[in-house]
């Protein structure tokens, strides 16, 4: 009640102080009779709605001429005190809007509501009536000013503000402080948040965007105008809510903001053609270049599918090069969130599914421009929705069907890549400890991240974590044993970098139970592997792991010949990690497989190691 109290007293005293300020006294009627302004309007058929409405829900209710091509709603006749008080109940009540205020009989002109009421004691002259609504609309015989229309970058219905562009040609009026008043009375909800919005931004107000200006908003606008050089009345005529609306969409010039309704992919929203321009359709995307040196992107995600489908999609886009790895990521059945983010650029992706669609839309924005990213993504926000249609599955050009790309975009590559083995069910992997040295991100088949347990130099090994928990088809068996010499061996591993989707099976003998200068932790091969085979369990003819391949470098640049590989022995793996609080699988030699049994079995046991 106190609150109210207060609210209702700061108005009245900013009314006043404000009147004064910008237009001398208040004037008092001869016999002292004024009236409470509520609304004004521009057209008579509104403000015929209006006063009708009053009327439902309030006594005393009129409507007025008020010359220009306005027309106001009032409430009376009263005295002063009687407007005072009156003004004050209804105003705690919240029966009418916060910037009522008292007005003087003689600011009103012919009375068209009640029909056959005078407002001077003179006959009265009827103001014709229309109908409710009626198109067109009879004018009133004085033109109304013109004000020149919005250039609409959004939908009216977003909370971002439409910019208002008064031409060059026509600059707007000032207004007095009655005329800033009435016009404000005009704006619809939106264009009061809208304001409210402006200002916050502008960082002179700090209350909640409701629409409603109260104290706080006041307060703010008055501030506002002291700053940029105008009375501070705590009421924006409409030059000054122009030029307030000019400075927050500022940051948005040269976007060219339009609503974009495409068919192909069945989405509808404004785009910042200002900035980006369709370069092609590569399924599931329609890809949007950068049109300057901006550097912005749009994609436009559109595809048939299902949950399956969704959790393969969220996959495979966290190996785009356009998506950097930090950043938040929110996923569940119905949908994904991607936000990623680095030095150079801020990735923002929102992807559903509804009634078999895959549908969503990415902005790739350069780091360090946040308030024009943050608003251009806000408007896409708000303006997106579905429409009828999705992206052909089949349309990919022969352009993006690179190795190096998916659809048409860029995948992100490692640094290094090798393998590894599942050593343990709840995803422990074993790899080569030269792979992960020195890496900022270590992932298992490019998408799983995994972090360092544990590493033996000597040994040439290192035990790697999934930062979440992975349950592996197969995990590795160790032979306890040794095997004879030149017995039949095979390693398993991503020979090619991770440009095969499955590992690779190299077949061999075993040579030798050291290495070539009589090493006891190592054995040698007579098995032709490449680079990425490193890290791969070494397979005796049954499935059981002898080893792990260690990478062909040798110390002082030695070059050895094709067929020489050496495997860290299993022996010396099964005691590092059980020191490690790992218990690995052990066992004696099992009955050989055939050899598409064997790749089968290595395939479902062996991943992929990046380094980043």
């Amino acid at each position: 009640m106190i609150q109210r109290l207060f609210s209702v007293l700061f108005a009245l005293v900013l009314t006043a102080s404000g009147a004064m300020a910008q237009d001398g006294p208040v004037p008092q009627a001869a016999d002292g009779i004024v009236y409470i302004q509520v609304e004004a309007r521009t057209s008579l058929a509104s403000a015929q709605i209006s006063v009708r409405e009053y009327a439902d829900r309030l006594d005393d209710v009129n409507g007025f001429s008020l010359g220009g091509g306005w027309y106001g709603v009032a409430l009376g006749p009263y005295t002063r005190p009687q407007a005072q008080g009156k003004l004050s109940e209804l105003l705690q009540a919240r029966r009418i809007p916060v910037d009522s205020y008292i007005e003087a009989r003689e600011a009103y002109g012919q009375q068209f509501w009640p029909v056959g009421a005078r407002n001077d004691g003179a006959p009265v002259v009827p103001v014709p009536q229309d109908p409710v609504p009626q198109d067109p609309v009879p004018q009133d015989p004085t033109p109304a000013p013109e004000v020149p229309e919005a250039v609409v970058t959004a939908p009216v219905s977003t909370p971002d503000p439409a910019p208002v562009v008064a031409p060059e040609s026509q600059p707007l009026p000032e207004e007095t402080l009655q005329e800033a008043r009435r016009s404000e009375a005009q704006l619809t909800r939106d264009e009061r948040d809208a304001l409210q919005i402006a200002l916050q931004w502008a960082g002179f107000y700090n209350g909640g965007i409701d629409g409603a200006f109260g104290p706080g908003t006041r307060a703010s606008m008055s501030r506002w105008q002291e700053a940029n050089n105008f009375d501070p009345t705590g009421v924006l005529s409409t030059r000054q809510r122009a030029e307030l609306q000019r400075q927050y969409n500022a940051v948005l010039e040269g976007m060219d903001l339009q609503m974009v309704e495409d068919a192909r992919v069945g989405i509808a929203m404004q785009l910042p053609l200002g900035a980006v321009e369709l370069d092609r359709y590569e399924s599931p995307f329609a890809i949007y270049k950068p049109k300057t040196d901006i550097g912005a992107r749009v994609i436009l995600v559109s595809q048939p599918g299902d949950e399956s489908s969704l959790a393969g999609l969220y996959e495979i886009m966290q190996t785009l090069e356009i998506i950097p790895v930090e950043g938040e990521r929110t996923r569940d059945r119905r949908g994904f969130n991607i936000i990623g983010e680095n030095d150079r650029i801020v990735a923002h992706f929102e992807v559903g599914l509804q009634n078999g669609e895959i549908k969503g839309f990415g902005l790739i924005w350069p780091a360090g421009d946040e308030e024009r990213r943050s608003r251009v993504l806000k408007i896409m926000q708000d303006s997106y929705r579905r429409i009828d249609g999705v992206l052909d599955p089949a349309l990919v050009s022969d352009d993006g069907q690179a190795i190096d790309l998916v659809s048409g975009l860029k995948v992100r590559t490692a640094k290094a890549s090798a393998t590894g083995f599942f050593i343990e069910a709840r995803g422990t992997v074993l790899t080569s400890a030269s792979l992960v040295a020195g890496c900022e991100r270590v992932t298992l088949n490019g998408v799983h991240d995994a972090r360092v347990l544990a590493t033996d130099e000597a040994l040439g090994i290192a035990v790697l974590s999934p930062v979440e928990r992975l349950a592996p088809r197969r995990v590795a068996q160790f032979r306890s044993g040794e095997l004879r010499l030149q017995s039949e061996v095979a390693v398993a591993g991503f020979s090619f970098g991770g440009v095969l989707t499955a590992p690779t099976l190299t077949f061999g003998t075993l040579e030798d139970l050291r290495g070539l200068n009589g090493e006891d932790g190592i054995k040698r091969l007579a098995l032709s592997a490449l680079p990425g085979d490193a890290g791969g369990p070494v397979f005796d003819s049954g499935g059981t792991v002898l080893g792990m391949l260690l990478p062909k470098d040798q110390p002082g640049g030695r070059v050895l010949p094709e067929q020489v590989s050496f495997a860290t022995k299993g022996e010396r793996i099964l005691d590092f990690l059980r020191n490690n609080g790992i218990q690995p699988v052990a066992r004696g030699g099992l009955t050989p497989l055939a050899p598409e049994d064997l790749t089968a079995m290595a395939a479902e046991m062996t991943v992929l190691v990046s380094c980043w």
